[in-house]
């Protein structure tokens, strides 16, 4: 199958439920990443900053990029200028960072919060109690240069298909009971959940951002 009929297979899958694609790029290299845009496909994502530049770099400038991999502070200035979406804010000091590298550039950067729902040591992301500080603390509606517009959250990688569902049901489960928190700076409208191996169940359990590469590229 050529990346052309896969991405057009999956959204088939995910446009009659208004999910949007995040083409994960990671390990691929830009001639592939050329093909999906020849697609028409804009939305890009990449797990590492040191993988993120040069692709952007080298290709058209209307892809929306998001990271999605752990981000640390002092990588957040070389990807300032031109990120869409960052998927994997694991503190109120990196939300801080974005915003004040954001600023130095004029422009707002949306954020989703990541959130730890796999049973496995080597995910990041915040439990319930660290996300509800963030989302109700006078110091974050102060942060100007960010907008915190979603959640994201990784299933274990497990052949254990009740355990995904039951971590992805909770994640939805708590985002629902979150989405009337709105200030300048938040407004809760994405879910992002799901990955090649996940995504049909993300789906089920109301996932409306999915990350997907493999399923695209092979």
């Amino acid at each position: 199958m050529s990346i052309k009929s896969n991405i057009a297979r999956i959204k088939a899958e995910l446009d009659p439920q208004g999910c949007i694609l995040v083409a994960v790029t990671k390990m691929h290299p830009v001639s592939e990443l050329e093909q999906l845009y020849e697609t028409g496909h804009r939305i890009f994502g990449e797990n590492r900053v040191q993988e993120l530049v040069p692709k952007y770099e080298a290709l058209p400038k209307d892809i929306r990029w998001h990271l999605i991999g752990h981000l640390q502070s002092n990588k957040v200035k070389y990807i300032a200028h031109f990120i869409d979406t960052i998927h994997s804010i694991d503190s109120f000091k990196l939300l801080e960072e974005v915003n004040k590298q954001a600023q130095k550039h004029n422009r707002v950067i949306s954020c989703f919060l990541q959130m730890y729902i796999a049973k496995e040591e080597t995910k990041f992301g915040l439990d319930e109690a660290e996300a509800l500080e963030i989302l109700k603390s006078a110091s974050t509606e102060s942060l100007q240069n960010v907008k915190i517009c979603g959640l994201m959250g990784m299933a274990t990688n497990t052949d254990n298909v009740q355990q995904v569902r039951t971590e992805f049901k909770n994640l939805r489960t708590f985002f629902d009971s979150i989405k009337s928190i709105k200030t300048k700076n938040i407004e809760l409208t994405y879910l992002s959940m799901g990955m090649s191996s996940d995504y049909k169940i993300a789906l089920e359990e109301g996932s409306n951002v999915v990350r997907i590469g493999s399923a695209i590229f092979g």
